[in-house]
């Protein structure tokens, strides 16, 4: 089978290899419909994190249900699924908590999503059902679909942890697809506010699309003290912290009034972040892998399917498989939000 493959920083290219087969009761073979380019995918390929070269790589698909395990019986074979990262076996303590994120049994590693086939452990409750067909749904909607096996879930996730409840001013930090998810996400929980910072202006009418009320361009020193003009010095009631970047992290401790809680879910890129402001104001810090399964099951799957969120809005640029350089050079030189990949019609 045709598969993404990193080679080097800089550098990913279509390979063929052996197409996955069913190692455990417990799996599925998934042919690929459609996936995508992760922001978190850039941090290997522009060499800021380590990835083994000649690794398959991607970690956000939806497709049909090819092959099931004994084990499988939640799904069969030619169903209509989203193909979660998080393989979740729904039964470990992580999982019945609702953070499938941090499955004790999830296999390290499984994730080579921008291929035509994947093998998905965990299938029999990991995997999401979509009702009915492809065919039965607009282009628009399928990259909806595709939105929930990552990205507007890790949206919702720092929503999620950071307790956004109606009413609430959120000050949402990244203007990517995960940012952009959050904003998503706030306003679906009821946020009256939202703040979205954002210097692109691409990306800054998508965030006011979606639900933003505010946008602040400034950042360190000068975004807190915007956000502390608009909010009359008070400080914002939860914070989504979606980059990871020390700047980001360190900004979005600053701009919740106390009591605030920042929900992070931008992938940290330095482990000696300071924290230490959110101790004079009683600030809590959440978050982590989100828990994608679990909140498809919870409410985004049917808000999709009513109407009520259209996260698909944030793939601006299409490609085919073969062109998947393009798509992680479009994305990495910020021509476009999120990449999508047309991997099988």
């Amino acid at each position: 089978m045709k598969a993404t493959v990193f080679m080097e920083p800089g550098k990913v290219e279509v390979q063929e290899i052996e197409k996955p087969t069913l190692k455990k009761p417990t799996d599925a073979v998934i042919k690929v419909l459609r996936a995508c380019v992760c922001g978190s995918d850039l941090w290997f390929f522009r060499g800021i994190s380590e990835h083994d070269h000649g690794s398959a790589v991607g970690h956000e698909a939806i497709g049909i249900v090819e092959e099931v395990g004994s084990d499988v019986h939640n799904v069969s074979v030619g169903d209509f699924v989203i193909v979660p990262f998080t393989h979740g076996c729904g039964h470990c303590p992580a999982c019945l908590a609702g953070f499938d994120g941090d499955c004790y049994n999830r296999e390290p590693g499984n994730n080579a999503y921008q291929s035509e086939y994947v093998r998905y452990a965990n299938a029999n409750w990991g995997l999401v059902k979509i009702p009915g067909q492809p065919a039965d749904y607009s282009d628009e909607m399928l990259n909806n679909f595709l939105t929930l096996s990552d990205v507007m879930a890790t949206g919702y996730h720092a929503a999620f942890t950071a307790e956004v409840k109606p009413g609430d001013t959120v000050v949402v930090m990244g203007d990517g697809a995960v940012g952009l998810c959050g904003v998503i996400s706030a306003k679906l929980r009821g946020a009256k506010r939202i703040i979205a910072m954002s210097r692109h202006a691409d990306r800054q009418r998508l965030a006011l699309e979606f639900g933003a009320t505010d946008i602040v361009e400034e950042r360190g020193d000068e975004a807190v003290a915007k956000v502390m003009e608009i909010t009359d010095n008070h400080g914002a009631d939860a914070v989504l912290e979606c980059v990871g970047t020390e700047q980001s992290v360190d900004t979005a401790t600053k701009v919740g009034r106390p009591g605030a809680i920042v929900g992070r879910v931008g992938i940290p890129q330095n482990p000696e972040m300071d924290t230490n402001a959110l101790f004079r104001r009683n600030i809590g810090l959440r978050g982590g892998i989100a828990a994608v399964t679990t909140h498809d099951r919870n409410g985004l799957l049917q808000a999709v399917l009513d109407g009520k969120i259209n996260p698909g809005k944030v793939f601006t640029q299409r490609f085919k498989l073969d062109d998947v350089q393009a798509a992680y050079e479009a994305m990495d030189q910020r021509k476009a939000i999120k990449s999508l990949l047309i991997v099988s019609e």
